[in-house]
This record gives structure tokens, C-alpha cells and sequence, in this order.
């Protein structure tokens, strides 16, 4: 007499290795239909799979970038780093984190300092972009560009783009009597460029080569030529 526990279990049904081969291969097929068999369903349907960039799933954007306008097909899910560095190579604007937290992707949009690998392309359509390479020429550089040079605010020179594009916006918001965090005085219309106001201002932009102190010299220089 067979038992578990104490139960007697010979009125249970005994499983055959017929049956158990059986079951086993109706269990395989099932996770083939619904897209569980293998690794990451590699045997689904490819209808049962994730999402994935079909063709025609891109849609027109256009942009104009650095005074000229381009007409893409771009995936939705684009951003709009990527549609400058892939699609445009523009690649004067870097891809530090993709995370928004340095700053090394800063271009102007519509005159406004944005992270372009937060925001998508699509959102963008028909709004003007303009990147380190839009602010000046080789042989005639733009003043904060020059400023940069001349007092080597950079060294591996990754972040300086987006550096460059910060200041050169957030110059412009001084100007305006935007505050900070650390003005003094909200209601001032026009703020002063103490240290403490520039640091601050600039703070979304990270130099991990810690060129700081000539990043201040240059965008003090450059101060009174950009309004």
C-alpha cells in the first residue's frame, strides 16, 4: 500500500511517462502560440512580440536647423539629439548621459536653452534649432565661442558645445531679468553676473574635466558682447 503522510494514495491515478511526454509537448505548444517559448519569445508570431519600429511608422517632421530647413521621416520615438547627430550629422552636440543631467547635449531652441535628448523630434516641427555649429564660422567666430578660446575654457572638450550653447542662452536670460535660485532680489529687472549667479545659472552644465574656473573667465568676457 502506497502512502504520503499516512494517506493511503493507491486510489490516486499514476501518471504514465506517455502521459507525462504528452503533457509536456501540449505545454511547449502553448507557449509557442502566446509568445513565452524560448528566450524572450524568439518563436512567437512576430505579432505577438514587443513593440518594434515597423516600416511606415515614420512620420514627416521638419525642422529648421541653424537657419535651414529640413524635411525627415523620423520614428516618433526619435529625440531630438538624435535626429541632429544621425540623421543631420550635426554632431557638434554631444551625447554625454542621455539623461538630461549634464548638459552636454544643450542646443538653442527658438532662442531657449533645451537638453535635445529629452525632448523628441516630432514635438518640434517647424520650430527653429540652433547648434554649436549655427553660432559661428571658423573665421568668424561667435564672441562666446572666442571667449572660450582665449581663456581655454575646455580640455577633452566633450561638454564644451553644449557649454557654449548654455551660456550663450543664459547670458541672454540675464539680460532679460530672468531670476535664479540665488538672486537676491526677484522683482530686480536685471540681475547681476556675480560669481554666485553665474555658477548657478550654469549649473545644468557639468565639465567633468573641471575646467570651471576658465569656463567663468571665458563667459564673463563674453558677457558684454552677447545681449
Amino acid at each position: 500500500m502506497a502512502t504520503q503522510d499516512g494517506v493511503n494514495t493507491d486510489w490516486l491515478p499514476q501518471p504514465s511517462r506517455r502521459g507525462v511526454l504528452q503533457g509536456g509537448a501540449a505545454t511547449l505548444a502553448a507557449g509557442a502560440v502566446l509568445g513565452v517559448g524560448g528566450p524572450a519569445g524568439a518563436d512567437a508570431p512576430a505579432s505577438t512580440r514587443g513593440p518594434a519600429a515597423a516600416p511606415g511608422m515614420a512620420i514627416p517632421v521638419e525642422l529648421i536647423v541653424n537657419g535651414t530647413r529640413h524635411a525627415l521621416q523620423l520614428d516618433p520615438r526619435v529625440t531630438l539629439l538624435d535626429a541632429l547627430r544621425e540623421h543631420l550629422l550635426l554632431t557638434g552636440s554631444k551625447k554625454g548621459c542621455d539623461h538630461g543631467q549634464c548638459g552636454a547635449c544643450t542646443v538653442l531652441l527658438n532662442g531657449h536653452r533645451i537638453n535635445s535628448c529629452l525632448s523628441l523630434a516630432v514635438m518640434h516641427d517647424g520650430e527653429h534649432i540652433t547648434t554649436i555649429e549655427g553660432l559661428g564660422e571658423p573665421d568668424a567666430l561667435h564672441p562666446m565661442q572666442a571667449a572660450f578660446v582665449k581663456h581655454d575654457g575646455f580640455q577633452c572638450g566633450y561638454c564644451t558645445p553644449g557649454q557654449i550653447c548654455s551660456a550663450v542662452a543664459m547670458l541672454t536670460e540675464l539680460h532679460a531679468g530672468m531670476p535664479s535660485h540665488v538672486s537676491a532680489d526677484l522683482q530686480e529687472t536685471r540681475q547681476g553676473l556675480t560669481d554666485a549667479e553665474l555658477r548657478e545659472r550654469m549649473s545644468g552644465n557639468i565639465c567633468r574635466c573641471s575646467a570651471y574656473p576658465n569656463i567663468v573667465a571665458a563667459i564673463r568676457d563674453a558677457s558684454g558682447q552677447v545681449a
